[in-house]
C-alpha cells in the first residue's frame, strides 16, 4: 500500500513512544490520523498531527486528526475510537495498535491478584491488541477496501526475557497471533507485526542499562519507523514479523531454514501435488535428441538432432524419462566445447547427449526401482536432457510435485543459488548482498532467496525490462547499467562494501565487484558468462594483485560448482519449491517460446544474446506446451 494523503489511520497507545512516532511520520505523508490513548497528552499529539497535515489539505469539512481518550482493556473504549474514527474519515486504511505497558513487579514477588500488575499487561499487550485487530478486520472487510494492521510486538516476543516474563509472553503472544493471520492477505488485508529491540522510550529506559549495553544500545527510533514503513508498502508482506535490532538491522523472523522446521506443507500445496498430465505415455519406436559432434563454443555448430531407436527392455536400474521441459545455461558452450571434460576426453566421447536438466514424467521403470511409478513427475540433472526420451540410472532421478517450467527453473539455477549462498557465501541476515546479472535464471532466486533471509538486496541487469522484473522480486537497489555508473552508485551508496557478491559475469564485472567487496566479505563465483562466447572460446583472464587485495580486508573468493554438492539437491529442490507453493519465492519464466528439440539451438542463442529476461525454458513435447506468465 502507498502511503499517500487522503488515507487515514487509527493509532492506539499514540500519546507517546513509537505510537506517537508513527502517528507524526503517516502525517508528514498526509495521513488523517485517531490519536488514541489514555493519557490526555494525546489531545497534544493530535493537534502536532493536524500541524503536519496542513501541508497536504486544506479547507477540509473534517478535522484531520482526532484525539480519543480509551482504555484500551475496555472494549466499550474501543468500540467508541473505531466508531469516531470511520464516522470521521469515512474509513479506516491503517491500523496500528502500539498501546502497551511494562510489569515493573515480577511476577512471582507480586503479592496481589495481579488485578493491576501481571494481568494488565496480559491485557493491555495481548487482549486489547486482539480485540483492535479484530474491529479492524470488521472495518476493512465491510468496507472491501485493502487494509494493513501492525502489531507493535517486541524482540523479547521472540526470545526469553528474564527480567520480564509476563511483558516476554504478552509479546510473544502477539507475534503468533499475527503470524497466524497471514490469510486475511486473500481478503485484501495484510497483517503484520514489529519487533523492535530496547527503543528510548519512557518505558525503554526503565530497562537496566546493561541490558540496554548488551543488546547494542537503543534502537534509533528511525528504524522502527522504516520498518513499519516497509510493512505497510510491501505488498508481500502478509503475516510476517519484522525483528529490529542494533546489530543486525532490519530482519524477518524466522528465516526460511528455521520456519522449514516445522511448517507444515499446506493444504493447497498437497492439493496440488499429485500431478495427473494429459500426456500420451504410449513408446514410439523411436525418438530425438541433440548431441554435441564436434567441439565448439558454436552450440548450433557443434550440435546435431539425431533419430535414435527406443530401445526396450531398460536395465533393472534404470528408468526411462520423457521430457516436457528442458532449462537452457549458458555453462551449455562450455559443454558444447568439451570444457568440462579434462584434457582430450571430449574428443574421446564424441558424440555424447546435449543439455543438463529437464522435467518429465516417467516412462518405464526397472526391474529394482521400487521408488518411482511411470506416471510420476520427476526430474533430472545429468547430461542428456535436450532428448525426447533419457534413460538414466535411477539413483539420478529426482522426484518432483509437478513436470512445469517453473521446477525446471529450480533446478540447475534455483539449486546453484540455495547452495552456494547457503555453503559458499555462507549467508547470514542483516548483510548487504549483491548479485551480478540478476535478472537471468540463477539471479532471480539468489535475489530472492537472501531478501527472504533478511538481507539488504542490490542488483544489476541491464535494460527496463530486467529492472522492472527485480523490483516485482522486491529487490532493495536495482543498478541499470545503461543508465547508471554500477562502481559509482556501490561507491557512493555503500561505501563500506558489500557483505556477500554472488558473481556470474567475470571479466570487468569481476573486477568492479572485488572492489565492492568489504572488509570480511565474501565473493562467490558461479559462472563468467561474458568469456564464454569468445572468438577462441573461454579465455582465462589474469587477476594480478588479488591475493594482496584479499589479505588487507580478510576476504574470501569462493568458487562454486554445483556438481559437487549433488548430496544436498533434493533437500534445497524441496525447498525452493515449499517457498514457491507458499508464494515467498516467484520464478520468472522467460516469455519467449522454444519448442521442440529443433528449437535448442535458438534458446542457447537467445540466451547468449543477453535480451533473456528470467529462465529460458524449451519445451520438448509439443503437447505439454503451455504459455506461461513471467511471474
Amino acid at each position: 500500500m502507498e502511503v499517500k494523503p487522503g488515507l487515514s489511520a487509527l493509532v492506539t497507545g499514540a500519546a507517546s513512544g513509537i505510537g506517537k512516532e508513527l502517528a507524526l511520520a503517516l502525517a508528514r505523508k498526509g495521513v488523517f490520523v485517531t490519536v488514541v490513548d489514555f493519557s490526555q497528552h494525546g489531545e497534544e499529539v493530535a493537534s502536532l498531527v493536524e500541524r503536519e497535515n496542513a501541508k497536504f489539505h486544506s479547507n477540509l469539512s473534517f478535522p484531520s486528526a482526532i484525539f480519543v481518550k480509551c482504555d484500551v482493556t475496555n472494549s466499550k473504549d474501543l468500540n467508541n475510537a473505531f466508531e469516531k474514527h470511520v464516522a470521521t474519515f469515512g474509513g479506516l486504511d491503517i491500523c496500528i495498535n502500539s498501546a502497551g505497558i511494562g510489569n515493573l513487579i515480577h511476577f512471582a514477588e507480586d503479592t496481589t491478584d495481579g488485578t493491576n500488575t501481571w494481568r494488565r499487561t496480559i491485557n493491555v499487550n495481548l487482549v486489547a491488541v486482539i480485540e483492535c485487530t479484530r474491529l479492524a478486520i470488521r472495518i476493512m472487510e465491510a468496507a472491501q477496501k485493502p487494509g494493513v494492521i501492525i502489531n507493535i510486538g517486541s524482540a523479547s516476543g521472540l526470545y526469553p526475557m528474564i527480567i520480564g516474563p509476563i511483558y516476554s509472553s504478552s509479546k510473544g503472544g502477539v507475534v503468533l497471533f499475527t503470524r497466524s493471520l497471514s490469510f486475511y492477505k486473500r481478503r485484501g488485508i495484510r497483517i503484520n507485526v514489529l519487533c523492535p529491540e530496547f527503543v528510548k522510550t519512557e518505558m525503554g529506559e526503565n530497562v537496566g542499562v546493561k541490558f540496554v549495553e548488551a543488546a547494542g544500545g537503543f534502537v534509533p527510533m528511525e528504524m522502527v519507523v522504516k520498518g513499519a514503513f516497509e510493512l505497510i508498502t510491501d505488498e508481500s508482506k502478509a503475516g510476517s514479523c519484522l525483528w529490529i535490532t542494533n546489530r543486525r538491522g532490519l530482519e524477518y523472523w524466522p528465516t526460511p531454514a528455521e520456519e522449514e522446521k516445522y511448517l507444515l506443507q499446506s493444504s493447497r500445496s498437497r492439493r496440488k501435488s499429485p500431478y495427473k498430465a494429459p500426456i500420451d505415455l504410449k513408446l514410439p519406436q523411436d525418438f530425438k535428441k541433440i548431441v554435441v559432434h564436434t567441439l565448439t563454443h558454436n552450440f548450433r555448430h557443434a550440435t546435431q538432432i539425431v533419430q535414435q531407436p527406443l530401445r526396450l527392455p531398460i536395465g533393472s536400474d534404470q528408468v526411462l524419462l520423457k521430457i516436457l521441459y528442458a532449462g537452457v545455461n549458458a555453462s551449455d558452450v562450455n559443454f558444447s566445447s568439451g570444457r568440462y571434460f579434462s584434457g582430450n576426453k571430449g574428443e574421446i566421447r564424441l558424440p555424447f547427449d546435449a543439455g543438463f536438466e529437464g522435467v518429465g514424467i516417467v516412462a518405464a521403470v526397472g526391474d529394482s526401482v521400487n521408488h518411482l511409478k511411470v506416471g510420476n513427475p520427476a526430474a533430472i540433472m545429468t547430461f542428456g536432457s535436450y532428448a525426447e526420451f533419457t534413460l538414466v540410472p535411477a539413483k539420478h532421478v529426482l522426484p518432483v510435485p509437478r513436470p512445469d517450467p517453473e521446477v525446471v527453473a529450480m533446478l540447475t539455477s534455483g539449486l546453484t543459488a540455495s547452495i552456494a549462498l547457503d555453503k559458499a557465501g555462507q549467508m547470514e541476515s542483516g548483510q548487504v548482498v549483491l548479485v551480478t546479472a540478476a535478472a537471468g535464471g540463477t539471479g532471480q532466486f539468489a535475489v530472492q532467496l537472501a531478501k527472504l533471509a533478511g538481507n539488504t538486496t542490490v542488483a544489476t541487469c541491464g535494460g527496463n525490462e530486467k529492472a522492472v522484473l527485480l523490483k516485482e522480486l522486491g529487490v532493495d537497489r536495482v543498478i541499470d547499467y545503461k543508465t547508471e555508473d554500477i562502481k559509482t552508485v556501490l561507491k557512493k551508496e555503500y561505501p563500506k562494501g558489500v557483505d556477500i557478491i554472488y558473481e556470474s559475469v567475470g571479466g570487468q564485472m569481476f573486477d568492479l565487484c572485488l572492489n565492492a567487496l568489504g572488509i570480511y566479505g565474501r565473493m562467490i563465483i558461479i559462472g563468467m558468462i561474458s568469456q564464454y562466447q569468445g572468438e577462441h572460446g573461454w579465455t582465462p583472464a589474469n587477476y594480478p594483485g588479488v591475493c594482496e587485495k584479499l589479505l588487507a580486508k580478510s576476504q574470501t573468493l569462493a568458487g562454486f560448482f554445483l556438481v559437487q554438492y549433488s548430496g544436498l539437491w533434493q533437500k534445497h529442490l524441496n525447498k525452493l519449491f515449499t517457498l514457491y507453493s507458499a508464494g515467498k519465492l516467484k520464478v520468472a519464466i522467460d516469455p519467449k517460446r522454444f519448442v521442440g528439440v529443433g528449437a535448442v539451438a535458438d534458446a542457447v542463442e537467445y540466451l547468449h544474446s543477453g535480451k533473456s529476461v528470467g529462465k529460458v525454458v524449451v519445451c520438448i513435447d509439443p503437447s505439454a506446451d503451455r504459455q506461461v506468465a513471467r511471474l
